[in-house]
């Protein structure tokens, strides 16, 4: 069976699988050995193929060295285990690049090889090119959204059979054929309750879901979805209780708004909103193994209970962050919970928090950077990007690039390496249609795909996990509210360009540059080779070995292939010290500030003490003045009476006066007169 791959303009994956079909590679284990590929190529051009072949499709090597002599075995084995972890998209692109290299006419010569796609729906979606092949796979686009009948058969010798792409997800029930496109995949059994403010997570390939809020009504219910046959399940769970109670089991109590958490071989159910809600958060653990509920015993002082917070796990611990609690009040406290020990702690980061927030995002990123994007207050949506450092303690508020996102809040988010996936949401007006993808090293944003229309993942209150199958992500979203309550299953599989991590800038060397260069001189002699490392990167010395002009050659493309990687990375390093250079001005930008504003609010209060002491002051002269009008008001009232007194005083005065002149003027009469005055002692 030929493995050609088909789409417009074959982009990679596709436009390797064209170039191994060409080379002869038919997946078969010795596909290397073949006439077919041994006549195109020299020896050591198809090891090198071989090599890069096997890594691309299956992964780094596994198998054990083979044992018997056998040179051709020990060949390819050697050219295969010296690529080590080398990304398979990677493995992809040397192929490719060596094929040109080597025959640089072989696409307008693999017309026996590529076929052209029977229809070119939009978007493009990968489908299968096979030899002798009846394709029956119709994806038909409804608002942004595939949905596909997976019926894949091919006949060979006459024998009906199904096939599988392995770019696409599929079991017979559901199938996922494009990169970066939602599509509904086909699922049996019964499904849950539409819903959403749910709790999901994911555990050996089987997605739980538990919880919600259906109609304003909290569920307690706990379904299963097996991610490898697409089939719906209920889980009949029972509680858990302490022998001093005397009732076996009772039901839990339905929430929504809570976080569920794989830890070990347990659920781990984080706080929500319940019909009776308790003073702090509850902490409940679903046993995967004897599918029993029980609520975990906490020490220390436990948060207030509360829903739509982010639980973020990092380590051994939960990272607790903002909600709304049971009175509405929006929160933005900090809480860990270490699930070794079940206690709680509280923090008081230094910086600047976020501000009181709920059904926002959190992710951890190199497991000590934790980021918070966006949610909503009582009126208002956000979209603003805070970090906390979890090893100084610290929040800072760094600058966004990219494609910056509207406001939103109720949405939901994954991470993959170094990518942060956010899907749904709202803005109070309408669902938020576009996929994102924030490089949490870089801090840029871009769009992966948008929705149109009203469609479950532009809703607010839907989960998001992050599952893979034949080794590739894929992203899975469920439920939600966008006017009406859903639980549809949405799949997007993320493209190589989404998800590969950027370290190339990182690293001194890139591995792809010494997994080649080691994957070159697979096929010398091992016991003349010395190894030795000189500036961090890996040399081969060879020992009296004749030269061969078709090794010459290999080698002459594998300087060419280090001279390009060397120039890509100089690029980059460049970039990378301009970005530094840049975030370093922009660091002593925001301590200026800081300090600025640090010595503002000092001289802020330092005014308000002042004014507060004059307040003072003028309250005591107030005080003063006010006895002072009444002691003159005294003065004025004393001053009316000594007057007074001074007027009878006079009157007085002037009275006597004018008696005593009565009486001088009286007895000078008498005596004038004769008339005896008073009688005397010897008259008497």
């Amino acid at each position: 069976m030929a493995m050609a791959r088909a789409s417009s303009g074959l982009a990679y994956p596709e436009r390797f699988y064209a170039a191994a079909t060409y080379a002869g590679f038919d997946g078969s284990p010795d596909a290397a050995s073949s006439k077919g590929v041994t006549s195109k190529f020299s020896n050591d051009s198809a090891l090198l193929l071989y090599g890069l072949y096997q890594q691309a499709t299956i992964g780094p090597c596994t198998v054990p060295k083979p044992r018997g002599w056998n040179p051709v075995e020990q060949s390819k084995w050697t050219s295969w285990n010296g690529l080590g972890n080398m990304a398979s998209t990677e493995a992809m692109r040397l192929f490719v690049k060596i094929l040109e290299e080597e025959d640089p006419g072989w696409y307008s010569r693999a017309s026996n090889y590529v076929s052209e796609p029977v229809s070119e729906p939009v978007s493009e979606p990968v489908v299968n090119v096979e030899m002798n092949h009846t394709e029956k796979v119709d994806p038909v686009v409804e608002n942004g959204v595939y949905t596909t009948e997976p019926k894949i058969t091919s006949t060979e010798n006459g024998i009906l059979s199904e096939t599988q792409d392995k770019d696409t997800v599929s079991d017979g029930l559901g199938l996922v054929a494009v990169y970066d496109q939602w599509t509904v995949p086909l699922t049996s059994g019964q499904r849950p309750k539409a819903r959403y403010e749910h709790g999901a997570a994911i555990v050996q390939d089987k997605m739980y879901i538990y919880g919600g809020n259906h109609n304003g009504r909290y569920l307690n219910d706990l379904h299963v979805l097996d991610l490898r046959n697409w089939a719906w399940s209920r889980v009949q769970a029972g509680f858990e209780v302490d022998s001093a109670e005397s009732q076996p089991s009772r039901p839990l109590a339905p929430c929504a708004g809570h976080s569920l958490i794989p830890w070990e071989n347990k659920l781990i159910s984080v706080a929500g909103h319940t019909k009776d809600p308790t003073e702090t958060i509850q902490v409940r653990a679903f046993d995967l193994q004897t599918n029993t509920w029980s609520i975990l015993k906490t020490y220390g002082k436990p948060p207030v209970s509360r829903g739509g917070q982010s639980v973020t796990l990092v380590g051994t611990s939960l990272v607790i962050f903002g909600g709304q609690d049971a009175k509405r009040s929006l929160l933005n406290d900090l809480h860990i919970l270490d699930l070794e020990t079940m206690t709680w702690d509280e923090f008081d980061a230094a910086g600047v928090p976020p501000s009181p927030r709920s059904d926002h995002a959190a992710a951890v990123h190199a497991e000590r950077y934790l980021l918070i994007f966006g949610g909503g207050s009582h009126a208002t949506c956000f979209n603003d990007l805070h970090v906390l450092d979890l090893q100084t303690m610290e929040w800072s508020r760094p600058t966004q690039q990219g494609d910056i996102p509207t406001p939103r809040a109720g949405h939901a988010g994954v991470t993959i390496g170094e990518n942060w996936f956010i899907v749904g949401g709202g803005d109070n007006k309408s669902g938020v249609s576009e996929t994102i993808v924030l490089n949490m090293s870089t801090l840029v944003w871009s769009v992966v795909t948008t929705v149109e229309g009203r469609v479950p993942v532009a809703s607010e209150g839907l989960s998001l996990v992050v599952s893979s199958y034949n080794g590739e992500d894929v992203i899975v979203s469920f439920g939600g509210y966008n006017g009406r309550y859903n639980n549809e299953v949405n799949v997007l599989k993320p493209s190589h360009k989404s998800t590969l991590p950027a370290r190339a800038i990182e690293s001194p060397l890139p591995d792809s540059v010494s997994a080649v260069h080691n994957a070159t001189n697979a096929t010398r002699d091992l016991e003349s080779e010395v190894e030795v490392v000189q500036d961090g990167r890996r040399e081969v010395v060879m020992d009296n070995i004749e030269k061969d002009p078709r090794k010459s050659r290999i080698e002459g493309t594998a300087e060419h292939l280090l001279a390009t990687l060397k120039a890509e990375k100089e690029e980059l390093e460049s970039s990378l010290n301009k970005e530094k250079l840049l975030s370093l001005q922009l660091k002593q930008e925001i301590s200026e500030a800081e300090t600025r504003n640090t010595n503002l609010y000092k001289e802020l209060q330092s005014v308000r003490g002042q004014l507060a002491a004059e307040q003072s002051r003028c309250f005591k002269l107030e005080v003063d003045v006010a006895e002072l009008r009444q002691k003159l008001q005294m003065m004025e009232t004393l001053q009316k009476e000594l007057e007074l007194l001074q007027r009878q005083k006079a009157a007085s005065e002037q009275a006597a006066l004018m008696a005593k002149q009565r009486q001088n003027s009286g007895g000078m009469w008498t005596w004038i007169t004769g008339a005896p005055t008073s009688p005397k002692v010897d008259d008497v």
